[in-house]
């Protein structure tokens, strides 16, 4: 059938009018929110914390791929690249920065932007590390969540002792460039009223790792403390590794060390903080300014052993311990 000049210039017209309108309809579709994340280390072994981060954007009303874009950029254990990965967040125009992994992350978002929101985690005070003017007001951009991982040396050190009873000299592996010395001092004063003697080593970097190892295998303390800074988390693997070929007892900090193998862990649940960055983060791309928002303390706190460890290290595990942890991995 043939049609005529008219009947064309009605259905060409009718098209027309259909992709404008289409047209306009994406373009009055509002684009997903994009949120930078930042972190020192590399995504293997961060799925349970990155399921707490969507959790926490969920109960605020966001899926990422949904209605969320999340923009990751993993510094693979460079510490340096951290400075120009913020600053690339930066340039895409993030609408919110997660800084997850200590400080330095927290103070590179803050060099690189003062208005775009930023949401941290760190162990211990954030007020004293210069990242907001005070927990409850943070005032400026920031905003997070602080595991107090300094306060809990002391109660970390009683565990570890209650799983070497017989042990009286410990080794401290410290990191003196990412601490207040809360730590340290909850820890000594502890060791004081147990009897203990605490021969502290220090390193900042992998190659002082290494060589505090050394020192400690010279000294053969009858177990050893790890202390829980951002550095030795990016570590876990080396510092487990370590302290297996010495066969000494360790404590850290946070789970990750258990899973890989090390002996026992006491500290915050780094899944329940990552789903509060996640729910502020979602508060945030609602409306709700960082200076307004409460530094959160992280309440959820988790006793973690690898009774597997603790068999190859000879040790037996106390029933009131068992009956203690959150977890016990065989």
């Amino acid at each position: 059938m043939q049609l005529s000049p008219q009947s064309r210039r009605k259905i060409i017209g009718v098209g027309a009018a259909a992709v404008a309108w289409a047209t306009a309809a994406r373009a009055q579709q509002p684009s997903m929110p994009v949120i930078g994340f930042l972190n020192p280390q590399s995504p293997e072994g961060f799925a349970g914390p990155m399921r707490g981060l969507r959790q926490g954007l969920k109960e605020a009303g966001y899926i990422e791929g949904e209605n969320l874009t999340i923009e990751y950029r993993w510094a693979n254990n460079q510490i340096e690249r951290l400075p120009a990965l913020a600053a690339d967040l930066v340039r895409r125009r993030v609408v919110v920065i997660v800084t997850t992994g200590g400080p330095l992350l927290a103070h590179a978002a803050k060099a690189a932007t003062t208005t775009i929101p930023t949401i941290f985690n760190v162990a211990g005070d954030p007020v004293q590390q210069g990242l907001v003017a005070s927990l409850a007001r943070p005032g400026g951009n920031l905003t997070g969540v602080t595991f107090l991982a300094s306060e809990l040396g002391g109660k970390r050190l009683e565990l570890l002792h209650a799983l070497t009873p017989g042990a009286t000299r410990f080794a401290a592996l410290i990191n003196p460039a990412e601490t207040a010395n809360t730590e340290l001092r909850d820890m000594q004063a502890v060791a004081q009223t147990l009897g203990l003697q605490i021969q502290v080593h220090n390193a900042d970097n992998t190659h002082e790792i290494e060589a505090a190892f050394q020192s400690i295998a010279r000294e053969r303390p009858h177990a050893l403390y790890v202390q829980a800074t951002p550095l030795f988390v990016a570590r876990h693997v080396q510092l487990v590794h370590l302290a297996t070929l010495h066969r000494l007892p360790a404590a850290y900090g946070l789970r990750e060390f258990v899973e890989a193998g090390g002996l026992l862990s006491y500290g915050t649940s780094v899944a329940d903080a990552y789903r509060q960055i996640g729910v502020y983060a979602g508060r945030i791309l609602k409306g709700a300014k960082p200076a307004d928002l409460p530094v959160v303390q992280a309440s959820k706190f988790e006793l973690v052993i690898n009774a597997s460890t603790a068999r190859m290290l000879g040790l037996s595990l106390p029933p009131t311990l068992l009956a203690r942890a959150d977890e016990v991995i065989e």
